[in-house]
């Protein structure tokens, strides 16, 4: 309602003062002063509940806009009638359309002030940059969901609810409940008489978002105020009424609190000076009871510690274009190009992928690529903390030569064209020293089928799997097996293992012969490479071995020396 009235109040008294003039100068009949004061009042009361549908923020931009079109429809209309029709603009009146017309210019002026402060917005972000890049440990992240799929089997588990008829999932989001990392829908209404009739939706579905074959839970959990209700119930409309100077950024998502209660959680921010622009520096967050509809403001770190994302993935997708693209601003990013690299569009949400930490703290993660066509090396990453806004770019060694996210998708889509299979949630991980892209891979309908680890470094290198504990096991085989294999990198302990020869396995790649063997009564993978060992080659059953061995997972060991009784020693 304030918000209404603020966006056109310039106009308002712009046309109201018209009038007045108008009628001191010519004093026209009282029928047409009348008729005037009605036909603004009409005009105003349209723009009002026009302005109400739409919630435009109060911003410059918006309101130059707004009252430009409110003036140019209001002013001819109320001249024409208390004049007679006569068209006349005698200069005493010019003065009104000389402001009409520097609201006509003030416009392109804004937005084109906007374009040239792109980089004032770059500078904006909270940055952090790394030269050594550090791929995520796959022991720290764990989600293995795709999105698709969650939302996927919550469809299916739909019947559940009570008058299904009514509801359609909402926003999915990922956030930790308790210590399990879980995806969150809540349910919304289809439509206005779906609204009308059941006032109130049901509740909310969670999933691990950390075990492909877990199934939906459905809480009940009834809310009033949601994102589909409609008038002084919508979401949206409540943080517009009581916060219109802030602009919302995407779609206000759920959270739920460690009591199971939910909370709709909405990113604001205000514009740089008299442009469109966000401020991503000072960075909001609204937090909506959806039972009372009440509204509580907090900077964006300073929300209740339950609320994983109070930086929505919208707002990270914002600061990836804005930190990449602008760097040295608007010109640059059309012409030389300097600095510029491009985020991809391969997140799950918005073009950002959510991940946790080893400390247990949300990120968004993206990689970004050349702005040169037909370029898929990644240049780096970033990851955006989901509560400070804070955007760290690694950028480092390890990211030189290495594919990017869509190479990775490609890889993935090429192996099963007859199935139509596609690669989702491309994630790039550190496994045991090497640059890995984790892919899910799902079937037209979004269900998951199978994983796909993918050397960053090699494009050749891919190993696919059913699950992930067996997939990253046949993963560290098969880099024990390259001669290119890193292994000094990562930060496993080597543990000396001693005992007798079961089962030996002499294999060739590249040249160079590969020893894998187990002992008895240790369900280990052991591999040795004969440029260590080069005697590791005659190994056989009985023998006994002492080494010092990288063991990961309690699976697979890579040999760092070994001592064969009988024959080295």
């Amino acid at each position: 309602m304030i918000g209404a009235l603020i966006t056109t109040g310039l106009s308002f008294v712009l046309a109201l003062s018209f009038i007045i003039i108008i009628f001191l100068k010519h004093k026209p009949k009282a029928n047409k002063v009348k008729q005037s004061f009605i036909l603004l009042l009409v005009i105003f009361i349209l723009f009002f509940v026009n302005i109400y549908v739409i919630m435009p923020s109060i911003i410059v931009p918006n309101m130059l806009v707004l009252n430009l079109i409110t003036a140019a429809i209001t002013l001819p209309l109320i001249y024409l009638l208390l004049t007679g029709g006569k068209a006349t603009i005698k200069a005493r009146y010019s003065r009104f359309f000389i402001i009409v017309g520097l609201l006509i210019l003030a416009v392109p002026a804004t937005y084109l002030y906007g374009i040239f402060s792109l980089d004032n917005v770059h500078d904006s972000i909270k940055t952090e940059e790394k030269d050594q890049a550090e791929p995520l440990s796959k022991d720290d992240t764990p989600i293995a969901v795709a999105p698709e799929s969650a939302r996927n089997k919550m469809q299916k588990a739909m019947s559940v609810v009570p008058n299904p008829q009514f509801y359609d999932l909402g926003k999915l989001q990922v956030q930790k409940i308790k210590e399990d990392i879980v995806y969150v829908a809540p349910l919304e209404f289809t439509g206005f008489w779906k609204f009308v009739r059941g006032q109130e939706t049901e509740g909310y579905f969670t999933i691990s978002a950390t075990n492909v074959n877990a199934q939906p839970e459905f809480i009940s959990n009834k809310m009033q105020y949601t994102n589909s209700s409609y008038f002084h119930k919508n979401v949206q409309r409540v943080i517009y009424d009581k916060y219109p100077h802030y602009v919302q950024s995407g779609e206000a998502q759920i959270e739920v609190d460690e009591d199971g209660k939910t909370w709709y959680v909405q990113t604001l921010y205000k514009t740089l000076t008299i442009t469109d622009k966000p401020n991503l520096n000072d960075l909001k967050v609204a937090v909506v009871d959806p039972n009372s509809g009440e509204v509580s403001l907090y900077d964006t770190e300073e929300a209740p510690a339950f609320i994983e994302g109070s930086v929505s993935s919208e707002i990270a997708s914002l600061q990836n274009e804005y930190y990449g693209k602008y760097v040295h601003g608007w010109f640059n990013s059309k012409f030389g190009k300097k600095d510029v690299r491009i985020p991809n569009e391969s997140g799950t949400e918005k073009s950002v992928t959510p991940v946790f930490g080893e400390n247990g703290e949300m990120y968004y993660f993206t990689d970004m690529t050349s702005p040169k066509e037909n370029i898929d090396s990644a240049l780096g990453y970033t990851m955006i903390h989901a509560r400070t806004g804070e955007l760290t770019y690694f950028n480092g060694e390890m990211n030189n030569g290495i594919m990017d996210s869509e190479g990775a998708k490609q890889i993935v889509n090429k192996e099963f064209p007859e199935k139509n299979w596609e690669g989702s949630m491309p994630i790039l991980y550190n496994i045991d020293g090497n640059a890995t892209w984790v892919v899910n891979v799902l079937d037209p309908n979004g269900l998951f089928k199978k994983y796909a680890y993918i050397n960053a470094a090699d494009s050749d290198f891919v190993v696919f799997g059913e699950t992930a504990n067996q997939t990253l096991k046949n993963y560290r085989i098969a880099l024990q097996q390259n001669p290119g294999f890193v292994n000094s990198s990562d930060g496993a302990e080597i543990v000396k293992v001693e005992g007798e020869i079961d089962r030996v396995l002499v294999s060739t790649s590249d040249n160079i012969q590969i020893v894998q063997f187990i002992l008895k009564n240790d369900p280990i993978i052991y591999t040795v490479n004969t440029t260590i060992e080069p005697k590791a080659i005659f190994l056989n059953k009985g023998d006994t071995v002492n080494m010092e061995v990288k063991i990961r997972d309690g699976a697979t060991g890579s040999v760092e020396s070994i001592e064969i009784k009988g024959l080295t020693d």
